[in-house]
């Protein structure tokens, strides 16, 4: 039996009709050659349907990801299903994943499974290429023993990096279109690669990838460039990991990197958002995976490449099973609404009480099973930031550490004769400890 993850699974999901292509060009002596055939570079192409061609531009899947705790399994085949929806909807010519396809490196089986079977249904029942790199979320190594069975005439799979980075080629109706695949790598990583002991940053190592590319990248060719990467100018969520493990170092990559590239399929943000122009874009994560994302609307993007190489995108909205939310009132009042309108969303509760409730949050899980977090307004901030606030974990006297837990429990620091007290007990419980 084939175990999820096992290699062996991939060989029969890219398996296809479509014939490989070589591209030919002059020796120095004046002979043509089969590139494909050269020890130095070698392209794979398929000629696509369109007139031009299409793309669907999607990443950050995070498989295996919960939400507070709360399994995502149910909400990521959704996702799933509706990315294979688009592609046979729109004849997508390419599915483009930019990374981070699991949510850590030893993701669970279940989560294995699900894309084994999501790109089984791709190859199957569309007519797509698939072009996939690892993020900084995944093993590279994982998602690299991907590609050692899969057809390379319709699947580009990258996680590790390599020191030359071949294209696939597809070929429309104005010519060939070709996509390097670049997958996320730390600066160790691509010291050992490029031999090169200057890399010191994330965008020395793009720089360093994307060098390596644009050689292979056959003149008047159309180049589409897929990258995990923070570049700058672009807005963040607090679900997004450093890219960088140099102790405050700078993470982000100029766009300038990318030049002479005619569209970047970008991946690692969460929010979807173009950098510049519509020639630089992240494709969002399909989920919201924390409630500062709450209210982005979460996309895939379909991409037009012309003849020209100019880029016309078409956003597709993903319909997620549960949102995610934020409800604010008097206890009673939400409860009192909540009567007939139950929800399965994430829900954060900030309760405007002046007073704290009796088990406010089982009351409220009669009617939102996934309320997740609940607060008071009066308390200024939820208890996960009021715990970070530098006064408090840095508080240096015992009485300040009692003061800032009174204020937080009721919502008002000591009284005088409280603080009298609460100096007095401290004073001779010191007193105990210096005579034992």
């Amino acid at each position: 039996m084939i175990q999820p993850g096992d290699p062996k699974t991939f060989a029969r999901l890219f398996r296809t009709p479509y014939s490989v292509g070589t591209i030919r060009s002059e020796s120095s002596d004046g002979a043509r050659q089969d590139r494909a055939s050269s020890p130095r570079i070698y392209y794979r192409y398929k000629r696509v349907r369109s007139a031009d061609m299409k793309l669907l531009h999607t990443g950050d899947l995070h498989l295996g990801r919960q939400f507070e705790g709360r399994s995502l399994e149910d909400d990521h085949a959704a996702v799933l299903d509706q990315i294979l929806r688009a592609l046979k909807e729109h004849a997508a010519d390419v599915l483009v994943v930019a990374g981070d396809v699991f949510d850590r490196t030893a993701p669970p089986e279940s989560a294995v499974r699900q894309f084994n079977e999501f790109i089984t249904r791709v190859t199957s029942q569309t007519d797509a290429a698939i072009v996939l790199i690892a993020g900084n979320h995944d093993s590279g190594d994982r998602i690299g023993a991907m590609a050692m069975l899969s057809d390379r005439r319709r699947a580009l799979v990258r996680g590790p990096l390599m020191a030359e980075e071949h294209p696939l080629i597809l070929e429309d109706a104005h010519g060939p279109v070709a996509i390097s695949a670049l997958p996320f790598a730390y600066e160790f990583a691509a010291r050992e690669c490029f031999e090169n002991p200057d890399i010191k940053s994330p965008e020395d190592v793009m720089r360093a990838q994307v060098a390596a590319a644009r050689p292979h990248v056959p003149e008047k060719a159309r180049w589409i460039v897929v990258a995990h990467a923070f570049v700058t100018g672009a807005a963040t969520s607090d679900g997004e990991r450093s890219l960088s493990r140099a102790v405050g170092g700078i993470e982000t990559v100029p766009s300038d990197v990318f030049d002479g590239s005619h569209y970047v399929a970008l991946g690692h943000l969460h929010r979807p958002q173009s950098i510049g122009s519509e020639r630089i874009r992240y494709s969002g994560s399909p989920l919201a995976f924390g409630f500062d994302e709450e209210g982005n609307q979460k996309s895939m993007a379909l991409v037009d490449i012309g003849a020209d190489g100019t880029v016309t995108t078409q956003l597709l909205p993903f319909e997620p099973l549960r949102g995610v939310r934020t409800l604010q009132g008097m206890l009673d009042d939400l409860i009192r609404d909540a009567k007939g309108n139950a929800s399965d969303d994430f829900v954060k509760i900030v309760l405007t009480d002046p007073e704290r409730r009796v088990e406010p949050m089982k009351r409220i899980r009669e009617f939102y099973p996934n309320a997740c977090t609940l607060y008071y307004e009066r308390d200024a901030m939820a208890p996960e930031m009021k715990a970070m606030t530098p006064g408090s974990a840095r508080a240096s006297r015992p009485e300040d550490v009692v003061a800032a837990f009174l204020d937080f429990t009721r919502g008002s620091p000591p009284t005088e004769r409280e603080a009298e007290i609460i100096s007095s007990k401290l004073a001779k419980r010191s007193g105990e400890d210096a005579a034992t």
